[in-house]
């Protein structure tokens, strides 16, 4: 078994289904890893999904994204984001997934390079949020419109490499809390979720390490990574209306890996 492998069991099943037939979702960064994961959980209940990229069109990424809207953004340009605000007809559940750690390549321990990933994994979803505000507002989903913001374990435990993506993760949890409370009478819920080390393309490079991926393995009750489709039900949890009483929550999907 290797450590992003799933325990096998042979004792009875037991699974939870949610129905967001007519839905509009919008999933930034849905073309890999958890974000794809998400949007095919959406798409899989019913709801008519939009994923975002940065590439020109759908085409052009090796996911399968059919089944998908497909919209170009850049979420650090304002113009971009307001363009991609302005295509949408409606909109029910906004998942902020997009993000990246050392951005174009830049140094986070640079002032140049800790602001560029505050500026794209905070402010960049701050940015696309309050643009959506109208049509989060004039939602009719059952239980309020809902916004799912992608924290992280930088977040909590600190990772020296990534300063300013971690510090933007953690400010993500106070901004979501913040907003959740300013939103709360126009009846859109806002809560994050917090992955721990989960087996994407994001992740891919520690296997490269083995002293760094046995450190993160360590902090991991579990004993072993996470899959992208076990964040999903959670996604579709907080925004369903099983979960109408919850928001400016941060849900850490992460193996026990704050308890380790």
């Amino acid at each position: 078994m290797s450590p992003s492998d799933p325990p096998s069991s042979t004792a009875a099943h037991n699974s939870a289904s949610f129905d967001f037939a007519g839905a509009a979702v919008l999933v930034t960064g849905g073309t890999s890893g958890i974000g794809h994961a998400i949007a095919q959980g959406f798409a899989a209940s019913g709801a008519e999904v939009i994923v975002t990229g940065t590439k020109a069109s759908a085409a052009e990424y090796a996911v399968d994204l059919d089944g998908f809207g497909y919209r170009q953004v850049e979420l650090t340009d304002t113009e971009s984001v307001d363009a991609l605000v302005a295509s949408l007809s409606a909109l029910d559940v906004l998942v902020n997934n997009a993000g990246a750690s050392l951005p174009k390549g830049l140094d986070e321990w640079g002032p140049e390079g800790f602001a560029a990933a505050v500026e794209l994994n905070l402010v960049g979803p701050m940015r696309l949020t309050t643009a959506s505000r109208r049509l989060l507002f004039a939602s009719e989903l059952s239980g309020g419109a809902s916004v799912i913001n992608m924290s992280s374990m930088t977040a909590f435990r600190a990772t020296e490499i990534v300063p300013g993506y971690g510090s933007a993760k953690a400010g993500l949890v106070t901004w979501t809390a913040n907003l959740a409370r300013r939103w709360s009478s126009r009846s859109v819920r806002v809560n994050a979720i917090a992955p721990g080390v989960i087996d994407t393309p994001m992740t891919a490079p520690m296997a490269a390490f083995p002293e760094l991926l046995a450190g993160e393995l360590s902090h991991i009750p579990m004993g072993r990574l996470g899959q992208s489709e076990e964040v999903v039900g959670t996604a579709l949890f907080l925004c369903s209306s099983a979960a109408t009483y919850i928001t400016g929550a941060t849900i850490a999907v992460d193996g026990g890996y704050l308890a380790g």
